[in-house]
């Protein structure tokens, strides 16, 4: 897909503040500092519509990227991130929760892991999280780049087992750093806006 406009519309906390003109919303989720921002940014070709840091939990509402006046991409905050209050991470969770149970225009899940590693736990719980509110999840297994072409298949088969996904989801190998994987990812993401 050519993205010729995109623009951040919203850091929100609540549902009030969401935008309401009906436009298809994709989520991404993942742990903190998995690459949410790189996956963004590389997508749609800017360097930093979506700010990258290397402090895990920057990321405390939920953004609102409009692209090509078509869609939204919400960055919502990341998960698994240990030095975040417990009570930082309750009202993260309960904004979660609401954006995921109420939003009748959220119409997939892009779950970023990182390919290098076996899915967390926390990984695994938001994975089935996802499932109980029966969305469509499409796993972009990030850093691809960073592992070996041969080793690749046993990486991919890993993280297809410990998340144990479901057949009408989809694992696509991605890298940031080379582009690999953006197409598979676009298709994917097409078939929800």
């Amino acid at each position: 897909m050519k993205v010729t406009d995109a623009e951040i519309v919203i850091s929100a906390v609540s549902k009030k503040q969401y935008p309401n003109d009906r436009l298809p919303e994709i989520a991404l989720a993942g742990r903190s500092n998995v690459g949410k921002s790189s996956f963004i940014n590389r997508l749609i070709q800017r360097k930093n519509l979506a700010r990258t840091s290397s402090k895990p939990g920057k990321t405390q509402t939920i953004n609102f990227y409009k692209i090509n006046n078509k869609f939204y991409f919400t960055d919502v905050p990341g998960y698994g991130y240990a030095k975040v209050s417990k009570k930082e991470r309750e009202k993260w969770g309960a904004m979660m929760e609401e954006y995921f149970a109420m939003r009748d225009t959220l119409k997939a899940c892009v779950m970023i892991t990182d390919v290098r590693h076996e899915p967390t736990e926390d990984d695994v719980l938001m994975y089935d999280f996802l499932k109980y509110y029966e969305l469509p999840v499409i796993v972009i297994a990030t850093k691809l780049d960073k592992i070996a072409k041969g080793k690749r298949a046993s990486h991919l088969k890993r993280t297809h087992e410990t998340l144990e996904i479901e057949p009408e989801d989809i694992v696509i190998p991605f890298s940031a750093e080379t582009g690999e994987g953006k197409d598979d990812a676009w298709r994917a993401i097409r078939q929800f806006i």
